[in-house]
């Protein structure tokens, strides 16, 4: 496990220059660090992960049955904890990811999954519209571009709809704040950045906020809900 965690971490070096804060990874690099962690995934992160996980699909099953949009679905770890009567469309950037998302799916026989797509977030091929609710878990402090990805989540979810979000963000104070300064040379393996500032997503017009609370480990993610206009 060392060798892996410092393996990526120099993959993420190569790819930076160098440069960890404020610097985000392209979708080249996420590819190929998500590569090297979908073997182990699960296992390093799915404690650390799955509060945060639980209150998203918490949300999504309490909401009427309908077409869910899981982006960043990576190996699926959350799929059998939705509610059968959901119909679920998974996507990700990773093929090796996905290459377990789908061997879940078969093993653990979730007919209520539906698809699971190698796809950029930022730039669906869903039609407008098309789900009932979008969910993003630990992505958008990941991806490229942050405002492609929630325009895009909230062009593919239905008026009336939910977009929820699971992260965490740096507007935390605190003991909150230095727990993600120890841990940012991780969250730096994964293209993960701890500095990510909340106001980024926030102010759009088509998207009311409807829900935010902390949520997993002391607080530490932030779970936000909302409202499609």
């Amino acid at each position: 496990m060392p060798d892996l965690f410092e393996d990526v971490a120099r993959r993420f070096k190569s790819f930076s220059g160098g440069r960890s804060r404020g610097w985000r990874m392209d979708d080249g690099a996420v590819k190929a660090a998500y590569a090297r962690w979908a073997p182990v995934y699960d296992w390093v992160f799915g404690v650390v992960f799955n509060s945060g996980r639980r209150a998203a699909v918490d949300v999504v099953n309490e909401l009427p049955a309908g077409r869910v949009l899981e982006c960043g679905v990576g190996t699926g770890i959350s799929l059998p904890d939705y509610r059968r009567d959901h119909r679920i469309t998974g996507v990700d950037l990773s093929p090796e990811m996905l290459d377990r998302a789908r061997a879940r799916v078969s093993t653990e026989r979730l007919g209520h999954v539906e698809a699971l797509e190698e796809a950029d977030a930022g730039d669906l091929a869903f039609d407008d519209a098309a789900f009932d609710t979008s969910v993003a878990m630990f992505v958008i402090t990941v991806v490229p571009d942050p405002s492609a990805v929630m325009s895009e989540l909230a062009r593919v979810t239905r008026r009336g709809g939910a977009v929820i979000l699971v992260s965490h963000f740096a507007d935390q104070k605190g003991w909150r704040k230095m727990i993600g300064e120890v841990f940012a040379p991780l969250s730096a393996a994964l293209g993960w950045h701890t500095d990510f500032q909340l106001g980024r997503i926030m102010g759009r017009s088509d998207l009311r906020l409807a829900q935010k609370r902390r949520v997993g480990p002391l607080g530490f993610f932030t779970l936000l809900v909302f409202e499609r206009l």
